[in-house]
């Protein structure tokens, strides 16, 4: 009985630090394949990108790399209110997620919204304070905006 509720407690608090450390560019566990969908981003095929992920959506997958790359299309797509509704839904999956938080922080830079992308790098220093990509490419869009003001 005791090893059966530590066992229980080890997969639970590892299935929690792996969530913790998903990131876009990494497909998390669970994930759905994303492949198709991340060369037609890279491919600026973002309506396409829109297309295939809305299809996984209505299709039962809920997942925080579905979201965040959806959120992403939309913004580069031009719809930044409904870019950050998704980006929002992958963060309520994993709070933790590092390429929504570095996306939905690029989104509050091209909106103005300075408070907010800074409170985003603030969680992104907590999640990588060794450095990591995301980090780095939101502190490049806060610095692009400090010279211009």
């Amino acid at each position: 009985m005791i090893r059966k509720i530590v066992c229980a407690a080890f997969a639970s608090a590892l299935a929690a630090s792996t969530a913790a450390f998903a990131v876009d560019t990494t497909p998390t566990r669970g994930a759905p394949d994303l492949s198709a969908v991340r060369s037609e981003i890279k491919a600026k095929e973002f309506k396409a990108a829109i297309k295939d992920l809305n299809g996984m959506i209505d299709a039962g997958v809920q997942h925080a790399d579905v979201y965040n790359l959806l959120g992403f299309s939309l913004r580069k797509s031009g719809d930044q209110k409904t870019a950050l509704t998704y980006y929002r839904k992958a963060l309520d999956f994993d709070p933790g997620h590092k390429g929504a938080l570095e996306y939905q922080g690029e989104l509050y830079v091209e909106m103005g919204e300075i408070a907010k992308a800074r409170d985003n790098l603030a969680t992104l220093v907590k999640l990588c304070p060794q450095g990591c990509e995301e980090r780095e490419d939101l502190e490049k869009a806060l610095a692009a905006v400090a010279k211009t003001n």
